[in-house]
């Protein structure tokens, strides 16, 4: 493979790993957390691949299918207790969403 091509696609996952790691970090809910750690595994599948195929070692293709399945029964298991979480966890709020609860709590439940 040319190292051209190689070093386009290591230069397109890194930010793709670092975008994801931003909505890992801000979410904004539970869910979200969640599918950019998937995102985040495949981007680190990536990059092993190309590693493999940069240094012809073969012996890397095990290691991502167990990173391959650990990252899908990961997800499948985390999404499983975030379906599970009540509404009312606390979560960070949009500015929209806080201006609404606190217009809220100053006039009452009634309508505004």
């Amino acid at each position: 493979m040319s190292p051209i091509v190689m070093a386009v696609c290591a230069a397109l996952l890194v930010p793709a790993a670092l975008i994801t790691l931003f909505r890992v970090e801000r979410g904004p809910s539970m869910l979200d957390r969640i599918v950019a750690l998937d995102v985040l595994v495949s981007c680190l599948m990536g990059c092993l691949a190309l590693v493999s195929l940069w240094f012809g070692r073969s012996d890397l293709v095990l290691l991502l299918t167990v990173l391959a399945l650990v990252g899908f029964v990961g997800s499948v298991t985390l999404a499983r207790f975030a379906a599970a979480e009540p509404e009312t966890e606390a979560r960070i709020l949009t500015a929209q969403e806080a201006a609404e609860a606190e217009a809220r709590a100053r006039f009452g439940d009634g309508e505004l």
